[in-house]
């Protein structure tokens, strides 16, 4: 069956676009313990989590949902796609959503996704939440990491 609204490699769709070649992604188990801070206020910490490396990026570091602080988030309606990892679904964070209060006014968006459903070499990740480390503070086994 032909689809016009969806491009393919063989019988694999593809997301967004076509792979790079040159690019690569890894995924690694690892113990080390992930502490996530935002405005000084805790909101992940975990000692089971998987490392994501790609290619030019950021390390990305993928925890469990039982990890993270759900009180302090509100779900988006940002939805991305990647062709090595497949469609990501976003929360932000209105510090004390659930008590609708704003901390000096300060609303912090999309700083948190997760991949439902992944692309097979994924599947690490699949249902495992992640930071954008560059809008958060990250501690890597106690070591605070630079932004």
């Amino acid at each position: 069956m032909l689809r016009a609204d969806q491009w393919f490699e063989e019988e694999q769709p593809i997301h967004v676009h076509p792979k790079d070649p040159y690019k690569r992604v890894d995924i690694l188990p690892s113990m080390r313990k992930i502490t996530v801070k935002v405005d000084g206020v805790l909101v992940a910490e975990s000692s089971s989590n998987m490392f994501l490396f790609e290619t030019l990026l950021r390390p990305r570091y993928y925890l469990p949902k039982s990890s993270v602080q759900w009180q302090y988030l509100t779900e988006s309606e940002t939805v991305t796609k990647c062709p090595y990892k497949g469609a990501a679904h976003y929360e932000f964070l209105p510090l004390w959503s659930d008590y609708h209060v704003t901390i000096d006014g300060r609303k912090h968006q999309d700083l948190i996704w997760w991949y439902p459903y992944t692309t097979n070499e994924s599947a690490l990740i699949a249902d495992m939440v992640c930071f954008y480390n560059e809008k958060v503070d990250v501690w890597v086994d106690g070591v605070k990491e630079q932004t």
